[in-house]
């Protein structure tokens, strides 16, 4: 049983209703990786033993009991952002390093509804801003690939994790490509779904237009029965659409390559910034995708130059609205011995935010003040408009959108990135989230440094079956998913 982490979700899911082994053996294997293995990589913030084995045992008499669904028993991670009841829930802050959570998020709720057991919670940039999880007040997580890597970001412990077998899949969120990304960086499959998919009720907010959660794993497949547990409507949740969820599992095949339209933007393969390796791996997997039948159509997405600075006036915007409830009055981070209330306001906000999160406040303070809020803020969402219609009028003549991920592979940790490089570097993924649509990442090979590099394919709204199901046919027929770290390779 040393090799449990191998094994797919659906292989597991088939050995835990086989009796192969339990859910608490499962669980076991895991922590002890943990143990082992995660000192070097760093991507729990929060690993939750002593409740993940109540958990384990449950799933295991319910499943005596007839009673268990395909997932129950198997173990996941959770972004440090999704509060989770009784247990530390930080968004890699020092301002929540004191939180616990009352209650938890849906999408935990979910989980546990599907008899999910939680390993613990994963690291993250500081309020997920940032693309490398070097902003997090617990420290760097290290790329499995190259320790001396980042992860990606926001989701880099979720992402790390599951690239090192930590847990079969785990949760992360996305608000400018902070799902794929470190999907990318990381060699794995990440799906941001449609805004509304998803529930963001109990995610701690960025910005609240933007924010979308999604599942992290090797595989389209491994995505899908997470998805399953994900996706539907919430009513605690005023942003959550009311639409039928499909079976995501079930339609993985759903979908045909043959006769696909994909969509070739030629502003995003003639980016200044994009790597030569990246673009040439990008390349090789659209041609793959051409032999299995597809067809691929250049066209033109008019409004790329308009992303970076749209998204940085409206992500800071609502950052800054969100992030002011963390005054050091009501809960998180208080400074010691305020000689005023102002006082308290100032250091406890100075004190308990990061630089990175800092900065955003300030510019979206900016951006929403009088006098410059017509000319920022309310501009930026016209320019939005005309980026979510640039895309739209694409998907008249196509039925997804390729394009890179990222336009590099991971960067060392500690490469000190300006803001420009740092925000330039979400060129590929912001405008999908500033469009509302779903996107996913699937891993197609290594740069000359043996980096993964991930290729990006955009839906139109409501396709998060027919993406899964196209990357799913293009991992039957190619094995860069399989593909290892040397680290996960190791036994327990």
């Amino acid at each position: 049983m040393t090799d449990l982490h191998r094994l797919s979700v659906r292989e597991l899911t088939e050995g835990l209703a086989a009796a192969k082994f339990s859910s608490r053996e499962l669980t076991e294997h895991y922590l002890k990786r943990i143990e082992k293995i995660d000192a070097r990589v760093q991507s729990y913030v929060t690993v939750t033993a002593e409740q993940a084995l109540a958990e384990a045992d449950a799933a295991d008499a319910l499943r005596k009991a007839g009673g268990a669904t395909v997932l129950t028993g198997v173990p996941i991670a959770h972004k440090d952002i999704f509060c989770t009841h009784g247990i530390k829930t930080t968004a890699g802050s020092k301002m929540l390093d004191n939180f616990i959570s009352p209650y938890d998020a849906t999408v935990v709720a979910k989980g546990k509804v599907a008899g999910l057991v939680t390993l613990g919670k994963v690291n993250m940039d500081e309020f997920a801003m940032g693309s490398t999880s070097e902003s997090s007040y617990f420290g760097a997580t290290a790329n499995p690939w190259a320790l001396d890597h980042v992860p990606g970001g926001s989701s880099g412990g979720s992402a790390a994790a599951v690239a090192a077998d930590l847990a079969p899949f785990a949760t992360g969120t996305d608000t400018g490509g902070s799902i794929r990304q470190p999907a990318s960086f990381c060699g794995l499959t990440g799906l941001k779904p449609t805004y509304g998919r998803v529930s963001r009720f109990g995610m701690i907010a960025y910005a609240s237009s933007l924010d979308q959660g999604g599942p992290m794993a090797r595989s389209a497949e491994d995505c899908a029965y997470l998805m399953n547990v994900m996706a539907g409507h919430d009513a605690k949740d005023s942003t959550s659409v009311e639409k039928n969820v499909d079976d995501y599992v079930a339609n993985l095949n759903g979908t045909s390559v043959k006769g696909l339209r994909i969509g070739i933007p030629k502003q995003y393969f003639n980016t200044a910034g994009l790597d030569a390796d990246v673009k040439a791996r990008v390349e090789e997997s659209l041609k793959k995708l051409e032999e299995m039948g597809a067809t691929l159509v250049e066209i033109d997405l008019n409004m790329t130059e308009s992303y970076v600075p749209t998204y940085y006036l409206i992500a800071p915007a609502e950052a800054s609205s969100n992030l002011s409830r963390f005054d050091g009055v009501r809960y998180g981070y208080r400074a010691e011995n305020p000689v005023d209330l102002m006082d308290l306001y100032k250091r406890s906000r100075s004190e308990g935010f990061g630089k990175e999160v800092q900065q955003r406040i300030l510019i979206g303070t900016y951006a929403l003040s009088a006098g410059y809020y017509d000319a920022y803020y309310v501009k930026a969402q016209k320019v939005r408009r005309l980026i979510q219609q640039d895309f739209l009028k694409a998907f008249e003549t196509v039925d997804v959108i390729a394009a890179p991920s990222a336009p590099t592979t991971a960067y060392r940790i500690g490469a000190n990135l300006s803001q420009v490089e740092m925000y330039l570097g979400d060129i590929y993924t912001i405008a999908v989230n500033l469009a509302g649509l779903p996107a996913i990442n699937a891993p197609v090979g290594f740069d000359k440094d043996s980096l993964p590099v991930g290729l990006q394919l955009i839906g139109n709204y409501w396709s998060e079956s027919q993406l899964l199901s196209v990357v799913h046919q293009y991992q039957q027929a190619t094995d860069w998913h399989t593909k290892r770290a040397a680290i996960a390779e190791e036994n327990a």
